[in-house]
């Protein structure tokens, strides 16, 4: 559904009378892959990553500076030498000067070490304090400027690059505000960034329509072979997704009894026994306040959201069906974050996805598998269309962006979960939400 408000503000009328008025002023978003210009690299005293990223990203073609007399696309700061909070000036120091200098849809990164890996109280107190900065630049440089923090462990200052990659481009255009935690060890580089999926087979569950069927053709697009799996009722839609992605399609009801284990004996019999990429997408709401819920509805949304991508994934695993360098994927929401009024059993199912990530995250390391979830916020789909108008206006406006999403912004950051140089990224939820002000 087009967002009328958006385009007018985006007029030149429209530009006028927001301005006057201090209405939302929604920007237009750059999507493209491209990383935009100069980026400004700086250090605090004693950071051990400035000089790593330097290499990578002019490895990958960037134009890397150290000031700069022009409007830099991107600003990135190594913070991981402040181990005190009187070393914390050094963040005002290098924003200050440069933060009305940043070109439309800037990209902010610092770049930090996870307090729970620091050597001192003191050090952890520092670290967790770049959270308050970053979210706060998320919402006051503006433009289309995100801002993000992103945790490196020590030892994983070879495993950033799929990472800087996507949240310098514009691939990240509606994430922002967000903490990534980058663990140790180092990334495989695929053969092309432009299809760092070449080889690799993926599962959509939910896959007929909307963030599904986007979340498809992200990854052919990126070289997966992609199978399409929805409910038989959506078999004409599924077979459109999967003939524009050169895929399969399957249908399946993932809540049935036998599910599981049909899906992975249809793995198993493949050409190539197994899969390396599972997105959980497949989800539905039924929405009641908790007094008014039948418990068919509550039964329903849980047993679709949460009880099915639990069931897949025991059964895959057990039946070592995704190998080491695997990637699981679920899609949460923010209303598993922030919980929303006549959502008990959708946000109970999206915080369990979390709880998913979260738990088997430490068990999957040890096999090479990697698990990690996206929580949307307001995403521009036909079920949103169909939400009251104040309703649907607040979702869109409620965030730094002040617009809804789109189903590529919830696809791109799977594809950047899933690529091989994301292998040392394990245990995250990233929000795609524009930052939204609901929630953390």
């Amino acid at each position: 559904m087009a967002d009328r408000y958006a385009n007018f503000a985006n007029s030149g009328l429209g530009r006028t009378v927001v301005k006057r008025l201090g209405l939302p002023d929604p920007p237009r978003l750059r999507r493209d892959a491209a990383i935009d210009g100069p980026i400004l690299l700086g250090a605090a005293p004693g950071g051990r990553l400035s000089e790593p990223i330097r290499k990578l990203l002019e490895a990958a073609g960037a134009e890397v500076v150290d000031t700069t007399e022009v409007r830099a696309a991107a600003l990135v700061l190594d913070a991981t030498g402040i181990t005190g909070s009187a070393e914390l000036r050094s963040l005002y120091d290098f924003f200050h000067p440069y933060a009305r200098s940043l070109k439309v849809s800037g990209r902010v990164i610092v770049l930090g070490t996870p307090p729970e890996a620091t050597s001192s109280p003191s050090e952890a107190t520092a670290q967790r304090s770049l959270e308050g900065l970053t979210r706060s630049i998320g919402k006051e440089f503006g433009r289309g400027t995100t801002a993000q923090l992103v945790y490196v462990a020590p030892g994983g200052e070879g495993a950033v690059e799929s990472t800087l990659r996507f949240l310098l481009s514009g691939r990240s255009a509606y994430v922002s505000g967000q903490v990534i935690r980058v663990g140790a060890g180092v990334a495989e580089v695929p053969a092309d960034w432009d299809r760092p999926l070449d080889g690799k087979l993926a599962l959509v569950t939910g896959a007929a329509r909307g963030i599904g069927a986007a979340i498809a053709r992200t990854l052919a697009r990126d070289g997966a072979d992609v199978i399409a799996l929805d409910v038989p009722a959506a078999g004409d839609a599924l077979a459109d997704v999967a003939n524009s992605t050169r895929g399969r399609a399957l249908q399946l009801d993932l809540t049935a009894a036998d599910a599981p284990a049909r899906l992975a004996g249809y793995l198993a019999a493949g050409p190539r026994a197994g899969v390396d990429i599972v997105v959980h997408n497949a989800g539905i709401t039924r929405d009641k306040t908790i007094a008014r819920m039948d418990p068919s509805l509550w039964d329903a949304v849980l047993g679709v959201n949460l009880t099915a991508p639990e069931r897949v994934n025991q059964e895959l695993l057990s039946r070592d069906l995704i190998p080491s360098g695997g990637r699981i994927i679920g899609v949460a929401s923010i209303a598993g974050i922030a919980g929303n009024r006549g959502q008990t059993n959708y946000a109970t199912s999206k915080a369990g996805v979390i709880g998913l990530v979260q738990s088997w995250a430490p068990l999957l390391a040890g096999r090479g598998v990697t698990i990690n979830a996206v929580a949307p916020g307001f995403i521009e789909t036909a079920m949103t269309a169909k939400m009251p108008l104040g309703l649907r206006e607040a979702g869109r406006r409620l965030n730094s962006m002040s617009q809804g999403g789109l189903p590529i912004d919830v696809a791109e950051a799977i594809a950047w979960f899933a690529s091989p140089g994301s292998s040392a990224i394990t245990g995250n939820v990233v929000r795609v939400c524009g930052q939204s002000l609901l929630g953390a």
